[in-house]
């Protein structure tokens, strides 16, 4: 238990924001504190081999994912990895590399929650659900300017695999902790810069109270009880145009929850980066606290 690594889970659909989240929370926690795996790298067929076989790597016959859950068991063990690398840019395998367990493991990709095996070695686990119409928005963002698509190819990948999407990826939603979803207030269609966020908040996980905070129905943060996929839940929404005095208010109350208050968090805990807007920045946050909440009990 002394060597035992903390695993963050972070799964969703290509473009769903897996990466922001991820480099949010390294920034937060501390880059030298934390290793990040991506799952993608356990793809089975490079992009010419997808195509002759007809599959596409949302499937879980396209990935290794025995072996992926194997290296996780190992990273949580402390142990090192030789890891796969897929290259995004011409869709094909690159040399393995060599991956060293820090305290905590952030993985991020399309699998993560897909299996019972992979779900076991998680101690937090995210899924990031933002509406069709965005993520599409932000896949076609990327794609073109890092992988050398045009809009018609983005469009024409994301209908070939939306199959795949819905019986693969969408129902590992169930198995997260907290369910991260942003979408475009009302009038700020576009405006990728403040985007409101609505995130579910299983009883898996001892989450802050902020019922003395907030109203429940009304302002620009609200926090309500209701059910999700049949089950209680806290529901937190965050408007993009939250003015900054309530943004601070709450970030106050999650330090609180995780530390007791903002001087006595921990000296490796970073301020929320203020670069980000309100509601992406409390998110990483509240991700964090769970993470070295988790770390704290395991050191204990």
């Amino acid at each position: 238990m002394a060597h035992r690594r903390v695993l963050l889970a972070i799964a969703g659909d290509s473009a769903a924001g897996k990466t922001t989240i991820s480099d949010g929370l390294a920034e937060i926690i501390g880059r030298d504190r934390v290793t990040v795996v991506c799952s993608d790298d356990y793809h089975k067929y490079g992009r010419k081999a997808r195509a002759e076989r007809d599959i596409t790597p949302l499937h879980p016959d396209c990935n290794y994912l025995d072996i992926l859950a194997q290296h996780l068991e190992l990273l949580r063990a402390g142990e090192p990895i030789l890891k796969p690398v897929y290259n995004h840019s011409y869709g094909e395998l690159d040399p393995p590399e060599y991956v060293e367990a820090r305290d905590i493991i952030v993985v991020e990709g399309l699998h993560p929650l897909a299996e019972r095996r992979l779900r076991q070695v998680f101690d937090v686990k995210v899924f990031l659900d933002p509406p069709l119409e965005l993520r599409t928005r932000w896949k076609i963002r990327r794609d073109v300017a890092k992988r050398g698509y045009t809009p018609d190819e983005v469009r024409a990948a994301m209908q070939r695999r939306e199959a795949d999407s819905k019986a693969f990826i969408a129902p590992q939603r169930a198995f997260a902790d907290i369910v991260v979803t942003f979408y475009e207030g009302e009038g700020r269609a576009g405006d990728d810069e403040h985007l409101d966020v609505r995130l579910v908040l299983r009883p898996t996980l001892a989450h802050p109270n902020l019922e003395h905070l907030l109203p429940p129905d009304h302002g620009p943060i609200r926090q309500r009880l209701g059910r999700d996929e049949g089950r209680p839940v806290d529901f937190l929404e965050i408007d993009g145009s939250a003015p900054g005095e309530e943004i601070r208010r709450l970030e106050d109350a999650i330090y609180a929850h995780f530390w007791g208050d903002r001087n006595a968090m921990p000296p490796a805990v970073g301020r929320v980066d203020e670069r980000h807007s309100g509601p992406l920045a409390l998110t990483q946050l509240l991700i964090a606290g769970h993470v070295l909440t988790a770390r704290s009990l395991v050191a204990a």
